[in-house]
């Protein structure tokens, strides 16, 4: 099976690929995150990920789109439940939309290695694109491999991110909650 694998960062696309691999399904990556925020926060996970794909000569698809305005206009309220579904479904919709033209046999993404991540909310968006798009939603929990992979990220000397990636994310982490 040859799947799109909307990554995230390095340190969570580790795992991801050998967990993968294991199972015989080949993955292409996509980098589409316009909800990490600020814009060092952004450049650091993108080229820490191009370095990683570049090292191992994975094909990567590169949509570098930084979109700070629209992210906190979509997320007016900021709600948890709110930012994290547009959040979502906004990767998952592209990760979708390009396997489909692109003959995907199905698509996931590295947020399933997280056990910070909304795996619930996640697996909903990842199956109701894939009614719409009609390509399939590879679910696999990989959060069993989520410490490993970052202690293999960190000894690789990957950027090592402190919070899931949009601005409300980071100001709960600084201000403890």
């Amino acid at each position: 099976m040859r799947i799109l694998l909307h990554a995230c960062c390095a340190p969570c696309l580790i795992q991801c690929l050998e967990s993968l691999g294991e199972a015989d399904i080949s993955a292409d990556l996509l980098w589409y995150n316009p909800n990490i925020h600020p814009y060092t926060e952004y450049r650091s996970r993108r080229d820490n990920l191009y370095t990683f794909a570049e090292e191992r000569e994975l094909n990567l698809i590169k949509e570098d789109v930084y979109g700070l305005r629209q992210f906190v206009k979509s997320c007016e309220n900021g709600t948890e439940s709110n930012r994290c579904l547009f959040c979502y479904r906004l990767r998952l919709e592209r990760t979708a939309s390009l396997a489909r033209e692109q003959g995907y046999d199905a698509f996931s993404t590295t947020l399933l290695i997280s056990p910070f991540q909304n795996h619930e909310l996640i697996m909903n968006t990842g199956y109701k694109l894939s009614e719409r798009y009609r390509v399939k939603f590879h679910y696999q929990d990989f959060r069993p491999q989520f410490r490993k992979s970052l202690m293999q990220a960190r000894s690789a000397g990957y950027y090592m991110q402190k919070y899931c990636g949009c601005i409300y994310s980071e100001e709960e982490r600084y201000l403890g909650q």
